[in-house]
């Protein structure tokens, strides 16, 4: 199997063996269930699909409770499929999957979502210094994005000019990060370093081989 869906816990810092003190990501990794098994003859490609954290009945479409009944599980919050595995570490449907796939000191991908920062202005979306010093009258300009096309021609804005929109809660992927401890009793799993996302967020953890 090459990967788990974790949830980020927060950050905190270790010593290793030299003595020196190691900041690293703890992330919550499964257990997760593998809800389907997809393969070329029936869906074009090769694929485990996992499913993890537990979520309520009440909640649940029939749909998703008839594919999650499909695996013999609970309804669960967020499915992924992981397509890079050995045919010796396939899984089965129904199965569980734990940190005790990955070896300390070995190197993972890691893939979330951003922290989403709402709708903000040039100067903090695309580092804009604004249109020059507070003078003349200016006291307002300070953060604006100045001229953003001509008048009579193109007489329109061209698509891709940095203007001010939503930011953050992109989707980005840290690789090669090292796993520094893992805790298979409580399913943690500690990474050199920060991944993307706020506490509480999902992590796609995933190695090459």
């Amino acid at each position: 199997m090459s990967g788990l869906i974790g949830k980020k816990i927060g950050m905190t810092s270790i010593w290793d063996a030299s003595g020196k003190n190691v900041p690293c990501t703890v992330i919550q990794a499964g257990p997760c269930v593998v809800t389907q098994v997809k393969s070329k003859d029936v869906d074009g490609y090769e694929a485990l699909q996992l499913s993890f954290e537990e979520k309520s009945e009440k909640n649940t479409p029939k749909a998703l409770k008839g594919h999650f009944a499909k695996a013999n599980t609970t309804p669960k919050k967020i499915s992924m499929e992981f397509n890079r595995f050995k045919e010796d570490t396939r899984k089965s449907q129904g199965e569980t999957v734990g940190v005790d796939i990955f070896v300390e000191g070995e190197y993972i991908d890691v893939a979330g979502f951003t922290k989403g920062k709402g709708f903000q202005g040039v100067v903090k979306r695309h580092g804009f210094s604004g249109v020059g010093p507070t003078s003349h009258g200016q006291h307002d300009r300070v953060r604006a994005p100045g001229s953003i096309g001509a008048s009579s021609y193109p007489s329109r804005v061209f698509k891709g000019i940095k203007m001010a929109g939503q930011t953050g809660n992109q989707h980005r992927k840290m690789i090669n990060l090292q796993i520094v401890k893992l805790v298979p009793e409580k399913n943690l799993v500690l990474v050199k370093g920060s991944v993307p996302g706020p506490k509480g967020s999902y992590l796609k953890l995933e190695r090459w081989s």
